[in-house]
């Protein structure tokens, strides 16, 4: 009689209910907002955003500009924190289509032009200013062909300047191409993350769902010349001929003192086979791959290559002289101690208390804290978990995540101070510095920015209401976990030294160059690593292009951290074998002094690849933004290098037996 296996039983019917429950799951769809479906002439309204330009930064109200109003007046859309904090102004607008009715209508005609709105508008103009529009969560797209080539932008512009003229013409008609997609109700269930919240279809919903999907929003602009007094006898959304959009430039609406300027548009549903959940490919095309790949190959072979030294140093330079030392007997190394070279001299000053040693604790605290936001959510963006579709997520979740790491932050810091002072005395200054250190900067550098924003009426600037929700965030919830962080560093065992510090400092040697050149150039290592993935970054911050190859920017977020680490502990031990005990900061900086790299680079981008950009409020702004975001990768990247080389070293020196 056979006996059967347990084991084979147990395995043979975990797969039977793994298969079970593979062939009766649905599909899921994650990244997006809750699908929406329209049945046949139901009314949709569309939304406008903040007019934006590459050229001045500086965004402003759609209905700063003299532009038709809905008639039931206008409503501000609910944004979340990141919305706000980039500028974003959602309103409702006036115009309004009717699922799958093609159709073009008369939408108002404004009063005479005003010396202050002709003024605004040729400024606007002049300055390459976008109208962005939203339809069911999809902004306009537009197609233009330059040097034939299809170039496809996100809005259109307020006007335009024919070439050797100075009249501007403004952007009065709109041709609409809407493409759906007839919902088939096919047992996909769709779960949003965006504005409406998480959601999902039920088997029992889909029957109500049935209906037509928005799954792209083209926009067409022209500018047509009207007569003002034909145009004022019709009434809001009746319907017109269809206009065919004039080349030449009489039969177009210039900007000029007292003319009234007619707005009409047009709409045309077009049946599309795209599904819902590949509607934002479009937006969302990945241009230069090769580029990409091209980068992490570049960092690769530098990671090969600083891996080697590495490898030399551990395997045929420390391990063989550890080896050999403690194959001697006492007496012998006794000997040796005296006839000591290179690192090994400096035994008992290498665990020194380094200068200011509570601004490194709360530096190596924020790095932690910095690198940890970084991290976790670069992983959740390339899950899709923080689509464009959701706008301000991105930017909602790193403060979200940034808050709830201060506890990591005060334990690092205090566990550090515990380390270099050897007592907990004074943990909870060290905790508040933490907690006040880097969002410190960026709050000096934010009110700053912000008070030259107000002076431009722009809606980039924050409320006095949004600071005090962000000084009561900080203060209710970074403070308190940062101070509960640190307390938990101080009933954590504290690292004790390998080697007992001598009390008189050894004198260093003195060097043919100064060391922190060394420092310096370390960090050319790290920024090779990244600098071709911070041109994709800059250009989709400036240039209003979307960012979504989150998956390439973890790989080189992972590759950057290894170049840190490896980098600082080179730098580290090649300062030790000069007999240089002040390794501390130099090991922070070794790494850290990529952000000086990012921050000139920043500058060559400014000048060279955002010529377009006008005026020192725009180019002041740019800086302000690019400050922070150096210091925030000096304070990361330096904690990397810096942890990697503490541990080095505490490895190295506990390895030699000297008393």
């Amino acid at each position: 009689m056979a006996i059967s296996n347990p084991r084979v039983t147990y395995i043979k019917w975990t797969l039977l209910v793994l298969a079970l429950f593979a062939h009766s799951c649905n599909g899921f769809y994650l990244p997006g907002s809750y699908m929406h479906t329209y049945s046949k002439a139901q009314e949709i309204v569309t939304k406008v955003n903040s007019l934006t330009s590459i050229e001045t930064e500086l965004p402003f109200s759609y209905y700063s500009l003299p532009y038709c109003k809905p008639p039931e007046g206008i409503k501000k859309s609910a944004e979340n924190l990141g919305e706000l904090l980039m500028g974003d102004e959602i309103e409702n607008s006036a115009y309004r289509f009717k699922m799958n009715v093609n159709k073009t209508l008369y939408l108002c005609t404004t009063h005479p032009l005003t010396e202050h709105d002709v003024k605004l508008l040729k400024q606007r103009t002049r300055d390459l200013y976008q109208v962005n529009m939203i339809l069911d969560n999809l902004p306009a797209m537009r197609y233009a062909y330059q040097n034939g080539v299809k170039i496809q932008w996100t809005g259109f512009p307020v006007g335009y300047t024919p070439p050797n003229s100075k009249d501007d013409y403004i952007i009065n008609h709109l041709k609409f191409r809407v493409l759906i997609h007839e919902y088939e109700g096919s047992g996909v269930q769709i779960i949003g993350t965006g504005e409406e919240g998480p959601s999902v279809i039920s088997e029992a919903e889909k029957k109500k769902a049935s209906g037509f999907e928005i799954v792209g929003f083209e926009v067409y602009p022209c500018s047509i010349k009207y007569d003002p007094d034909t145009m004022k006898k019709k009434s809001m959304y009746q319907s017109i001929p269809d206009v065919n959009c004039p080349s030449e430039l009489e039969k177009s609406q210039i900007i000029r003192e007292q003319e009234r300027v007619s707005f009409t548009y047009q709409v045309e549903f077009v049946k599309s086979d795209i599904r819902w959940p590949s509607r934002w490919d479009a937006y969302l095309k990945m241009e230069g791959a090769r580029v990409h790949w091209f980068s992490i190959l570049n960092s690769l072979m530098v990671i090969f290559f600083l891996a080697g030294i590495v490898f030399v140093i551990f395997l045929r330079t420390v391990r063989r002289d550890l080896t050999r030392y403690e194959e001697l007997d006492k007496e012998s190394q006794a000997q040796m101690n005296e006839e000591l070279s290179g690192w090994k001299l400096v035994v008992g000053d290498v665990f020194r208390e380094p200068d200011s040693s509570k601004l490194l604790c709360v530096m190596v605290g924020d790095g932690v804290q910095i690198t940890g936001m970084a991290v976790v959510t670069i992983i959740f963006a390339a899950f899709g978990f923080m689509s464009p579709a959701s706008r301000g997520m991105l930017l909602t979740g790193m403060i979200i995540l940034y808050l709830f790491l201060g506890i990591i932050a005060g334990y690092v810091a205090v566990r550090m101070w515990r380390t270099i002072k050897g007592t907990s005395e004074g943990w909870r200054s060290v905790s508040w510095f933490v907690a006040c250190f880097f969002p410190g900067i960026v709050f000096l550098i934010l009110t700053v920015l912000n008070f030259i924003l107000w002076g431009s009426n722009s809606t980039g600037a924050l409320p006095i209401s949004l600071f005090f929700v962000l000084l009561s965030l900080w203060f209710c919830i970074s403070v308190p976990l940062t101070l509960l962080g640190g307390f938990l560093g101080t009933r954590a065992e504290a690292i004790q030294y390998p080697v007992r510090t001598n009390q008189i400092p050894r004198e260093i040697p003195a060097r043919k160059y100064p060391s922190w050149l060394l420092v310096l150039g370390s960090g050319t290592l790290p920024f090779g690593t990244l600098f071709i993935e911070l041109f994709f970054i800059l250009s989709s911050i400036w240039l209003g292009r979307f960012y979504y190859v989150f998956g390439f920017l973890l790989i080189v977020l992972l590759l950057l951290v290894i170049v840190c680490a490896e980098v600082s502990v080179v730098l580290t031990y090649m300062h030790l074998c000069v007999e240089d005990w002040r390794w501390w900061w130099k090991a922070f900086f070794a790494s850290g002094s990529v952000s000086l790299y990012v921050f000139l680079y920043s500058i060559n981008y400014l000048v060279f690849d955002l010529q377009s950009l006008s005026g020192p409020v725009s180019a002041i702004l740019y800086l302000g933004y690019s400050l922070i975001m150096a210091t925030a990768i000096m304070l990361s990247t330096g904690t990397i290098g810096f942890l990697m080389s503490f541990y080095f070293v505490h490895y190295l020196f506990s390895s030699v037996k000297i008393d």
